[in-house]
């Protein structure tokens, strides 16, 4: 079979994308972005971390409430694009 055997060959059903995790991968998700972000933070203050999607963003919102909880100070997070999340302590806040 050639490609030319499948010009009139056509995707059926939704286009494919990301599928949605399951609580439990939801959770293991979180809590390595809690350990990997937390760690960052307590070095430097801040830290970048890629969303493309919303769901995305609100997991690294979710992350940004637990670290706060846990440490007890606002950990504040915000857009620093469109593609880009920051997570930082107070006075490492962005600046426009």
């Amino acid at each position: 079979m050639t490609t030319r055997d499948l010009y009139n060959v056509r995707p059926t059903g939704p286009a494919p994308g990301p599928t949605p995790l399951t609580p439990d991968e939801e959770q293991r998700a979180r809590g390595n972005l809690f350990t990997e972000l937390g760690n960052t933070i307590a070095d430097r203050g801040w830290a970048r971390f890629p969303a493309y999607s919303p769901e995305e963003r609100r997991r690294l919102v979710a992350v940004g409430r637990m670290l706060s909880e846990h440490w007890g100070i606002p950990v504040a997070v915000e857009a620093e694009d469109e593609c880009a999340m920051r997570l930082s302590l107070r006075g490492h806040e962005l600046t426009v």
